[in-house]
C-alpha cells in the first residue's frame, strides 16, 4: 500500500463525505478490503486531490456523471451530501440534475431529483431535532 496516496485519499474522503465515507469503507472492508483501499487511493488520493478543479467543481461533475449513469442512487446520495459539504447549494444541485435531463433523459433526472429531495429532507429532519 502506498501510504502517501492512502493518507491523501483519507483526507479528501473526510473533507467531502465526513464520517459517512468511513462507514462505506468499513462496510466494504469485510468483503473486499483491497477494493476499499483502492477507492481511498485512486479516486480520492489521486483524482479528488489533484489541483485544477475545486472540491465544489469536482462534486458538480460527479453528480452530473452519476445522473447520466442512471443506476447509482447510493453513490448519488453520497455525492449530493458531499457536494453540500464542500459548498454547493441545494439550488445548484437541482440545476445540475435538471441540466442532465438534456443528456441522460427525463427518467434519469426525475430519479436523481427524488434522491436529492430525500437527501434534503433527511438533512432538514436532522436540523430540526
Amino acid at each position: 500500500m502506498d501510504s502517501t496516496r492512502y493518507t491523501r485519499g483519507q483526507a479528501a474522503l473526510a473533507r467531502i463525505h465526513g464520517h459517512i465515507g468511513e462507514g462505506v469503507m468499513d462496510a466494504l472492508g469485510d468483503i473486499a478490503p483491497d477494493f476499499a483501499r483502492l477507492i481511498v487511493e485512486f479516486p480520492y488520493g489521486d483524482i479528488y486531490s489533484r489541483p485544477g478543479l475545486s472540491p465544489k467543481q469536482r462534486q458538480i461533475a460527479t453528480i452530473a456523471s452519476l445522473v447520466t449513469l442512471g443506476n447509482a442512487p447510493t453513490e448519488l446520495k453520497a455525492h449530493i451530501q458531499g457536494s453540500l459539504n464542500v459548498g454547493c447549494t441545494r439550488d445548484e444541485i437541482v440545476e445540475v440534475i435538471m441540466q442532465m435531463a438534456v443528456y441522460a433523459g427525463f427518467p434519469a433526472a426525475v430519479n436523481a431529483l427524488l434522491v436529492a429531495k430525500a437527501v434534503f429532507a433527511e438533512l432538514d429532519q436532522k436540523q430540526s431535532i
